[in-house]
């Protein structure tokens, strides 16, 4: 998931409070995370989850919970860079995999493609 207009205003603090959140979100969806990352301008998450969760409703979902709680905690810093109630660009990529592929394997595919 991007940051709105390609803003590079995650910091450490903000990124790792967003796992935190991004957990306690999946929970309630009968999924996980797997593995979080990100930068300034983005985050990455590899999730498992059952295939009665539709992708689109759960990136809605978490995409909305956390840039609300983040603009919350972190308004005085987000502050100088949004000027409307917005954290999250509308674009997002979800790619899955069927029930052959183990998460060893997508972890292995992940951490050795180039970047």
């Amino acid at each position: 998931m991007s940051v709105k207009y390609c803003h590079k205003c995650i910091t450490t603090d903000i990124l790792t409070r967003l796992e935190e959140i991004f957990r306690d979100l999946l929970t309630k969806w009968d999924s996980r995370l797997v593995e979080f990352g990100g930068e300034s301008d983005h985050v990455h998450l590899l999730v498992e989850t059952c295939p009665t969760v539709a992708p689109a409703n759960l990136i809605k979902n978490m995409k909305s919970v956390s840039s609300r709680r983040i603009r919350a905690e972190y308004a005085e810093h987000l502050k100088p860079y949004f000027w409307k109630p917005y954290f999250w660009s509308r674009s997002y990529c979800c790619i899955s995999v069927g029930g052959r592929a183990n998460i060893e394997t997508l972890l292995t595919t992940i951490h050795s493609e180039p970047r």
